[in-house]
């Protein structure tokens, strides 16, 4: 390893967050054009269409778990706990939450989209169960 792929699965997920704001403007865009909404109604934004809504939600949720997320990376990293674990459970973090903004700006279909934020809230755990465990017994 390399010492930077536990910043991977950041990057992947920053990136995730940046895809989603470039749909959120696609879709209030669409909107407008369609004449569904006036730009203006977005400066309070209170009656938003379902269509960006659910994106604009799934936006607000990357900045929830997610935080403790990076907090964890950054801190498996810096007591030298990212390793092969570590990193797996990164990357499967971030792709069940690619796999739930894609339920959650598709269908949003609640049946679908729980079980994924739940697997990804307890791989979270399991993260941060591990970094506490390095940190207990730092010598094996």
């Amino acid at each position: 390893m390399t010492g930077y792929e536990m910043f991977w699965p950041i990057i992947a997920h920053v990136a995730l967050v940046y895809a989603l704001y470039g749909l959120l403007s696609y879709r209030r865009q669409q909107m407008v054009r369609a004449g569904k909404v006036q730009i203006s109604d977005y400066r309070e934004n209170r009656s938003e269409p379902p269509e960006s809504l659910f994106v604009k939600n799934c936006i607000a949720n990357q900045f929830e778990l997610p935080v403790l997320f990076y907090l964890c990376c950054i801190l498996l990293y810096i007591t030298e706990a990212d390793n092969l674990i570590a990193v797996i459970l990164a990357w499967v973090f971030v792709a069940l939450r690619y796999a739930q903004a894609f339920v959650h700006v598709t269908s949003n279909r609640i049946r679908y989209r729980s079980p994924l934020f739940a697997a990804g809230y307890v791989v979270l755990g399991i993260m941060w169960g591990w970094l506490a465990v390095w940190m207990a017994f730092p010598n094996g």
